[in-house]
């Protein structure tokens, strides 16, 4: 009896030595760490978070484990990061959309306020708004002169209900009081391919996906949604400048950890992810699309994620 007690607190010993080396910020990591992607595996996003997992590897001598959560706009990858342990060793790797789908589901399993902890913005970058070549605008203004002469005769198409696509095309409305009709589909690629075969009109786009189409003159460039003009299309005016006021609208990549997250943890993580998207790797992808890096700290995260909920709330506020 005495030996099976002796050898019980021998055990218990060791579980609180490795339990308390886990949660001690000072030695994290003790073990790998997963990244979840909140989208299907190959995309865009899911490309840039496989690049930054592997820098991030290298930072912390541990391996990082990407895993793809796709399905409810987001919401299910967000939801098993939010339920997760806050030891620093499941993180979300955000887009806007986390932003957009947590404004526009009125159901969710968790408060995007409340349960995650933001640690670093990596950068972010305009959507382009395109029209297909057949709809025969040049300009903004073309494109509003149609809108209004001839009511709900423009659609615009998006990656579905509740992404920024979707939510840029409603922010539009209200900004320019326009009616045009939301075309939802099951992702940006096969809504980009109908763009431009003709069969809808216009799409508020991120960089990446209409590059391509843009640069071989396949759609009209109208403007970008960024407050400033984009490297990559210095001749083309912002939203801003074309008279649609208030239209500031980025894309960006960000990482998150469940609520509670010890703050050396998310020190560190930060500091990390800083030096990542100064390296070559991550520095050349994100200029290539038109993207900015973001060097700053948790609270300047904290502050744009705030600020973006309280503008997508109020543009869902009477669409349901």
């Amino acid at each position: 009896m005495k030996r099976f007690t002796y050898s019980c607190l021998t055990c218990f010993a060791a579980f609180m030595l490795v339990t308390t080396a886990s949660a001690n910020p000072s030695s994290w990591p003790q073990k790998s760490i997963t990244i979840v992607v909140p989208f299907a595996a190959g995309g865009g996003t899911d490309s840039i978070a496989r690049e930054f997992a592997v820098e991030l590897s290298k930072e912390l001598g541990k391996s990082v484990v990407v895993e793809n959560r796709g399905g409810g706009g987001g919401s299910i990858g967000a939801a098993k990061v939010a339920q997760s342990k806050p030891d620093g060793y499941t993180l979300l790797f955000a887009t806007s959309t986390f932003a957009t789908n947590a404004a526009w589901e009125t159901n969710s399993s968790y408060n995007p306020k409340t349960s995650f902890t933001p640690i670093a913005l990596l950068g972010s970058g305009p959507l382009l708004l395109v029209a297909n070549k057949t709809l025969g605008v040049k300009t903004v203004g073309d494109l509003l002169k149609k809108a209004k002469g001839e009511p709900d005769s423009i659609n615009y198409c998006s990656a579905g209900p509740g992404s920024i696509n979707h939510l840029s095309g409603a922010l539009f409305q209200k900004r320019t009081d326009t009616q045009i009709t939301h075309a939802p589909y099951r992702g940006s690629g096969p809504a980009a391919m109908d763009l431009v075969a003709g069969r809808v009109q216009i799409f508020f786009a991120p960089v990446p996906m209409l590059l391509g189409y843009v640069k071989d003159n396949m759609v009209e460039l109208l403007a970008v949604t960024s407050k400033e003009r984009s490297v990559l299309f210095p001749s083309i005016p912002t939203m801003e400048e074309t008279g649609v006021k208030n239209f500031n609208v980025s894309t960006w990549w960000g990482l998150l950890g469940p609520a509670e997250l010890p703050q050396g943890i998310v020190e560190k993580l930060n500091a990390t992810t800083n030096k990542i998207t100064s390296n070559k790797l991550l520095s050349d992808r994100f200029t290539a699309e038109g993207a900015m890096i973001f060097k700053g700290t948790p609270a300047d995260f904290a502050t744009k994620l705030q600020n973006e909920l309280a503008m997508w709330k109020e543009v869902v506020t009477g669409m349901h």
